[in-house]
């Protein structure tokens, strides 16, 4: 596998990814009851804004640093911004964290999360980063197998009733990705029924999705969410145009939660043409 998150850390799909990623563990945070959260594919956890793959692509800056630039947004985007500007010095950004420690901002005492990955090198910078946080177990390996050992998630023999699967590949074959995505969710399910299940997707052209999303609509959920912003028209399959997060069993009432990001992202992150979309593909019973 040769991706390499470093080279597109703070882009736009990193704003819609975690904006959302945020806003799922506050609505968990609601509740005194701890949560657990598996991230199948961590990466490294931070990434550094002058390293030489972040100075390449320059993504950042047509990302996070624009929605930076601006005087006033939605009180969910403010809530993702914070927490960026938490991993850095006052008044600067020198560094863009990713979900694994975006999630662990976020834990509370009682709350745990299991970080995977399969790249030993980005394996190793994840553990150096949570080696003295004893709510974080970071795992070598694929994320996708071991789920089952991870699933359902225990704290001292007692499981965990709530909480999150985060899963991000990085979508390297896309044809290939998908069916794995959907082995996963449907063995997070079986073994965790309650989880809440959110799956980041690309958006090249988005008609070549709607197969994947009919397959995880129909899996035994209680809700399908879609919440997908494309910079631009998807016009063209060989350029990432947009992205999107599929949110199976989402917590009540999350769509008004996210809603008020997606104007914001369309206004200060889009180009000509730029559109976003909230769709339930499963209303809540």
């Amino acid at each position: 596998m040769n991706y390499r998150h470093a080279f597109h850390a703070g882009n736009h799909a990193d704003v819609l990814k975690h904006i959302v990623q945020l806003a799922l563990l506050d609505a968990f945070k609601r509740k005194d009851s701890p949560f657990f959260v598996l991230d199948t594919h961590g990466g490294r956890g931070r990434y550094l804004l002058a390293s030489e793959e972040s100075r390449k692509t320059l993504e950042i800056e047509d990302g996070v640093m624009r929605l930076m630039a601006q005087p006033s947004l939605p009180e969910v985007v403010e809530r993702y911004l914070k927490a960026v500007q938490a991993d850095n010095p006052v008044g600067a950004l020198l560094a863009y964290p990713g979900s694994p420690l975006l999630t662990a901002q976020s834990l509370r005492a009682q709350d745990r999360m299991a970080a995977c990955e399969l790249q030993p090198d980005e394996a190793a910078a994840l553990k150096a980063l949570f080696a003295h946080d004893a709510r974080v177990g970071v795992h070598e390996g694929d994320g996708y197998q071991l789920l089952r050992a991870l699933l359902p998630p225990k704290v001292n023999g007692s499981k965990i009733g709530r909480g999150l699967v985060l899963i991000d590949p990085p979508y390297e074959v896309q044809d290939a990705e998908y069916p794995r995505i959907l082995t996963a969710l449907s063995e997070t399910l079986a073994r965790w029924p309650q989880a809440t299940c959110a799956v980041w997707f690309p958006i090249k052209q988005r008609r070549t999705i709607l197969h994947f999303l009919r397959k995880a609509t129909a899996l035994p959920v209680k809700s399908a969410l879609t919440i997908e912003f494309l910079v631009r028209p998807d016009e063209s399959p060989l350029r990432l145009n947009g992205s999107g997060m599929l949110i199976l069993n989402a917590p009540f009432q999350f769509d008004r939660t996210v809603g008020p990001a997606l104007p914001a992202l369309r206004k200060h992150l889009g180009e000509a043409g730029a559109s976003t979309r909230l769709d339930w593909l499963k209303t809540p019973v």
